[in-house]
């Protein structure tokens, strides 16, 4: 018997996306994360229990704003005191690690999934999907967008806006689209 596409999009291969086994995965991601954004502020507190049992780890001290989107969650590993602002969406198809103290502004986005380039493959559901590394006391500005396959080193800053394509080595500032690291004066 084959692999399932599950096992297949947790080996870094190319899986199918439509598939009931993920189908249901995404469901509960969904109702976690329903959860989460509809509750009260004050009885959140930094994360709601639904997505502390959703994602694989959770440190002390981890708040997100509500609303947040994210595909499974279970994918999904935060270290202490890490922060998102309103509107973050993670697409963990991949392993998402943030390190802690790390701080992400109002939409930004994380995508792990890349689907087919070929229309008859990406209509059957046909996707590769890559981890994305964000390392300690990251600061990432409103509206970035990270792809799969990044790791942003500790101490870096990404602009608000940029789209990162490309590792960002610890300690510098990427801004543009494609980011691009600011040069020293």
């Amino acid at each position: 018997m084959g692999r399932s596409e599950r096992q297949k999009m947790a080996a870094g291969e190319w899986y199918r996306c439509l598939d009931p086994e993920l189908d249901a995965l995404r469901a509960l991601a969904r109702e976690a994360v329903h959860q989460h954004n509809t509750m009260p502020p004050g009885e959140r507190g930094g994360i709601g229990p639904a997505l502390s049992m959703l994602f694989a780890d959770v440190g002390e001290g981890v708040f997100i704003e509500a609303p947040f989107h994210c595909s499974y969650g279970m994918n999904i590993s935060l270290g202490p005191r890490v922060y998102f602002n309103a509107g973050c969406t993670i697409l963990d198809n991949a392993p998402v690690r943030i390190g802690g103290g790390s701080m992400l502004g109002p939409g930004v986005h994380i995508y792990c999934a890349e689907h087919h380039k070929d229309p008859v493959q990406r209509r059957a559901g046909l996707e590769i999907t890559r981890p994305v590394e964000i390392g300690r006391d990251v600061w990432i500005g409103g509206g970035a967008i990270i792809l799969g396959g990044v790791t942003i080193g500790d101490g870096a800053i990404v602009g608000a806006g940029a789209v990162v394509t490309k590792d960002v080595v610890a300690g510098t500032t990427a801004i543009g689209n494609p980011a691009r690291a600011l040069l020293a004066k």
